[in-house]
């Protein structure tokens, strides 16, 4: 008897109900590494989401204060001003500065 032969035999022989077909223990334990791998994926994108949105408050808080120090320096250089809005280095209104003179 040859491979062939012996091998159509054996196929033969084997009864093949589909009904109790199932994937075993490996197909169960497949299963299950494949269910632990999204549960470990979901619980890390919740991480990261979470990081991002921590650093994201924490940058819109840093900015607010920035510009709310800077609103402060606006406003008390305003004062500083005075009421004609020039330079507080400017000279009196009237006087020329040195320089400013008309040539004879």
């Amino acid at each position: 008897m040859t491979f062939a032969a012996a091998a159509l035999f054996a196929a033969e022989d084997a009864q093949f109900d589909p009904d109790t077909v199932s994937p075993g223990a490996v197909g169960f334990l497949m299963t299950g590494l494949l269910a632990v791998a999204v549960i470990l994926l979901g619980v890390n994108l919740v991480r990261r989401l979470r990081r991002s949105q921590y650093r994201a408050e924490i940058r819109e808080e840093l900015e607010a204060e920035l510009a709310a120090r800077d609103a402060e320096e606006v406003r008390e250089t305003g004062e500083a001003r005075g009421a004609d809005g020039g330079s507080p280095d400017a000279g009196p209104q009237g006087r020329p500065e040195t320089g400013d003179e008309p040539r004879s």
